[in-house]
């Protein structure tokens, strides 16, 4: 039987749905070109069409869906980039735990619906609207699908150009997503926490890329240096908190 909640939408429903939508049209900008280039790079790399276009629509991960193609162009094999791309997503558990809260009045499929089209973009517009108190399910759906419906359609616009362009290196499409990493990475480091990490990652990056085969390097650096920074952090916090209930300790 079905859940006759789920084919009668509540009054204002679709109010809420259409402005959900319309609210992240603003951040296609920002998306679309990404697509176009995730698309270019997929073929480059040796996808056909429909594979590229079927990732966008089943995956719809912009950061894992680079990877792979990056993955694949290197040779590396379906268990590595698997694992890696489930590395790399594994930040949509905490962004769904901390939207669940709002979300627990819907009913099972639209919890399930709501997880599977779930962004980083969609997620910051539609937890603003929840935080503001004008926030609902509605709202939160009319965002998933706004950006559900950019990403596939800039990923057929980047099919078609791909097309065209053959060979992104030779006009430098190439190095456009790990500059864009390198833009979002900077930010980061302006806390001093994260600068071990990301040196560590950086130097296991390195070695790996000269010393190992295939693409494994990529996973083991992530993981490797997360794992060693949060080992040496967790082992001084009790050393400072000792400090602390010394007498004369900082209060």
């Amino acid at each position: 039987m079905t859940d006759p909640s789920f084919n009668r939408p509540p009054p204002g429903w679709r109010a809420d749905f259409r402005a959900g939508y319309l609210a992240l049209l603003p951040l296609w900008l920002g998306a679309a070109p990404f697509g176009v280039i995730y698309a270019v790079s997929a073929l480059a790399a040796g996808l056909s069409p429909a594979q590229t276009l079927a990732m966008s629509l089943l995956v719809f991960a912009g950061a894992a869906q680079f990877t792979a193609v990056g993955m694949v162009a290197a040779g590396a094999g379906p268990f590595a980039i698997t694992l890696t791309t489930l590395v790399l997503n594994a930040r949509h558990l905490l962004l769904a735990a901390s939207l669940a809260p709002y979300v627990r009045q819907a009913s099972p499929w639209r919890r399930l619906l709501l997880a599977l089209q779930l962004t980083d973009e969609s997620y910051a517009m539609g937890m603003s609207g929840f935080l503001a108190g004008r926030g609902s399910v509605a709202f939160q759906f009319g965002c998933n699908l706004s950006m559900y419906t950019c990403w596939p359609l800039s990923t057929i616009v980047g099919i078609m150009l791909g097309q065209v362009i053959p060979n992104p290196a030779a006009y430098g499409l190439d190095l456009i997503f790990p500059l864009s990493f390198i833009g979002l990475l900077v930010p980061l480091l302006r806390e001093q926490a994260n600068r071990p990490a990301a040196a560590l990652a950086a130097l296991l990056t390195i070695g790996g890329a000269l010393w190992l085969p295939g693409s494994w390097y990529v996973l083991l650096a992530g993981a490797g240096a997360s794992g060693l920074v949060a080992l040496v952090t967790q082992r001084k916090a009790p050393a400072t908190l000792a400090a602390d209930s010394t007498p004369g300790g900082t209060p």
